[in-house]
């Protein structure tokens, strides 16, 4: 079966490092937040700064990183950054410890992390090119799904035991120690790894350099719409999360472990819709799966603004949920792999930064207005305007593809 087919043992290091840093981080899903809450005491604007602040001034912090990351190797790159984010969460345990904790260290530790995450992506697409076949890169982004979905499953909850048994500060230690367990397995990928640049090309960094991803974004036609579209919807989707928070747990009275039931059961569908990618493509061929699953991702949204309460309400959220994850979980996959197939290697690391930077600075801006939207209307209205918008993205999404793969443009019943 493809989905089944031995990638190598680097791959292998390159998945593990993935899964454990991956955990770590779902394990400590909020603990800022909730740091702020519980230990520091901060009210309501302070913990919505952090949660807002943080990823905005780290996009900024990484637009320089993705040229400097293109003129290195990006195995000692992505050790670096490991290295980075458990030596900043660490400095969090030390100063907890200390006494000495406070919100300024939060916030910049926030963005020393965020940016160091956008740099670690970016290099890490690069290298999951460099070790992987292209009539592999589907398969291996699969199972990178996969396993972002089944830490989202499994990380919370156990975050959430193990913070009600022992505080918050310790799942800052588990995710720590998680890069670092990372670091060790990128490490173990050996090989050779080639140079970035060619020998003798002196590695300066441009002013130009910076913005050379969006440039080949903008410029290229099959990535641009994706580019718009995928922004969008995940700005979308994710400045409702709050509101759906604040309308279950505030208006409709359900317990914080139904919220949590809520979010985590339904992440289920990601793994299945990851499972069932590559088959999809090679039955169907790449562009059909990635626009059926693009749009059918968009239908979702709009039911939870229809979430009522009681255990119907709780049902009705989870089933959404569900169809909606379940649709992700086959469109990135696929996505991913048409976007590192239509890059040049020697763009990929800028070309996913400035995707990245895009899309959290998107995030910011979208929560924040959605933030203000709410709060001049309602939560539930403010979801349903959402899900509207959504419902629009589709269009944005490229109706041909020439250039995908032979092998991935056909289906297989074509082929046969």
């Amino acid at each position: 079966m493809t989905a089944r087919r031995s990638l190598g043992r680097q791959f292998g290091w390159l998945w593990a490092a993935y899964a454990i840093s991956t955990l770590g981080t779902w394990l400590a899903f909020d603990a800022f937040p909730l740091i702020a809450i519980l230990v520091l005491h901060l009210g309501a604007t302070e913990v919505s700064l952090l949660a807002a602040a943080g990823p905005a001034v780290a996009a900024a912090v990484a637009l320089p990183l993705g040229p400097w990351v293109e003129l290195r190797r990006k195995r000692p790159v992505m050790v670096g950054m490991d290295l980075v984010r458990f030596a900043a969460l660490t400095s969090v345990v030390v100063a907890y410890a200390l006494g000495r904790l406070g919100f300024t260290q939060l916030l910049v530790v926030a963005v020393v992390v965020g940016a160091a995450d956008i740099a670690f992506a970016a290099a890490g697409g690069a290298c999951l090119k460099a070790l992987v076949r292209p009539e592999d890169l589907l398969v291996a982004n699969g199972r990178f799904e996969a396993t972002t979905w089944t830490a989202t499953m499994i990380g919370p909850p156990l975050g959430g035991a193990a913070i009600a048994l022992f505080g918050p500060v310790l799942t800052v230690v588990a995710n720590a120690v998680s890069f670092l367990l990372s670091a060790v397995g990128i490490r173990a990928i050996g090989g050779h790894e080639p140079r970035s640049i060619p020998t003798g090309a002196p590695p300066r960094l441009r002013v130009a350099d910076v913005f050379e991803g969006w440039r080949h974004i903008l410029t290229d036609s099959a990535l641009r719409p994706l580019f718009v579209n995928t922004v969008l919807v995940n700005g979308l989707i994710m400045a409702t999360a709050p509101l759906l928070a604040v309308l279950m747990l505030g208006h409709l009275g359900f317990a914080p472990w139904q919220y949590a039931l809520a979010i985590a059961v339904p992440c289920a569908g990601g793994l299945i819709g990851s499972r069932l990618a590559p088959r999809l493509v090679e039955r169907f061929g790449r562009h059909r799966i990635m626009l059926t699953a693009g749009t059918l991702r968009a239908a979702w949204l709009f039911g939870l603004a229809f979430v009522g309460p009681g255990t119907a309400g709780l049902v009705l959220v989870m089933a959404v949920e569900f169809g909606l994850i379940t649709c992700m979980g086959v469109f990135n996959p696929v996505f991913a792999t048409h976007r590192l197939d239509r890059t040049p290697p020697d763009r990929v690391v800028r070309t996913l930064t400035a995707w990245s930077v895009t899309s959290k600075a998107t995030i910011a801006a979208l929560t924040a207005l959605w933030g203000l939207l709410a709060g001049i209307t309602s939560p539930r209205t403010a979801i349903a305007i959402a899900g509207l918008l959504i419902m629009a993205t589709p269009l944005l999404l490229p109706r041909h593809d020439e250039h995908a793969p032979r092998h991935e443009r056909e289906p297989a019943r074509k082929r046969t």
